[in-house]
């Protein structure tokens, strides 16, 4: 039993591991539109202002966010686990299902479609705004997918390290 305490652990401690790619690809873009305010001469380099800058405060948010709540949840994992384990394994198998389920509807299906329209946009719209808009956004939901692609392997396996321990706790 004391091994699911271990993964829950280790699960939320690469949580915490990912949202410092969140921070440092939010950076990278507050940075760029930092850059694109002060060296943009072009039309096309100052449309990127706002979209760079945008895309990088969501992703210090969620970066950020992410780090905090998962920082608390290992303080809590412990406590909870020695109070009732079974409690805490039926609360994490109900957590993991209800993530994995956005995973698949926003990550896996609403992202690349909001993709595909953002590269139409590109293609067929010739305003400097709209390709800085459509181009940033790609590039924002890039970084999502990227990120969330490992996490979902995680909280996947995790999941099912949590319903081996539920099987093992109804025998």
């Amino acid at each position: 039993m004391e091994e699911i305490l271990k993964a829950a652990l280790a699960w939320a401690k690469a949580e915490v591991f990912s949202s410092q790619f969140f921070i440092f690809f939010g950076i990278l873009f507050l940075s760029a539109s930092i850059g694109f305010w002060q060296l943009g001469k072009s039309e096309i380099a100052k449309a990127y202002i706002f979209p760079t800058l945008v895309a990088g405060v969501l992703l210090l948010a969620l970066g950020l966010g992410m780090f905090f709540s998962n920082k608390a949840r290992v303080a809590n994992f412990e406590a909870d686990y020695k109070s009732d384990p079974s409690a805490f394994v039926k609360a994490e198998i109900s957590r993991t299902e209800k993530t994995m389920g956005e995973y698949s509807t926003m990550v896996f299906k609403v992202f690349p479609i909001v993709i595909i329209l953002a590269a139409m946009l590109f293609m067929f719209v010739d305003k400097p705004l709209w390709r800085a808009i459509s181009s940033t956004t790609i590039a924002f939901l890039v970084v999502i997918l990227l990120v969330d692609n490992n996490a979902n392997a995680r909280i996947d396996a995790y999941n099912k390290q949590l319903l081996q321990v539920e099987k093992q706790l109804r025998n």
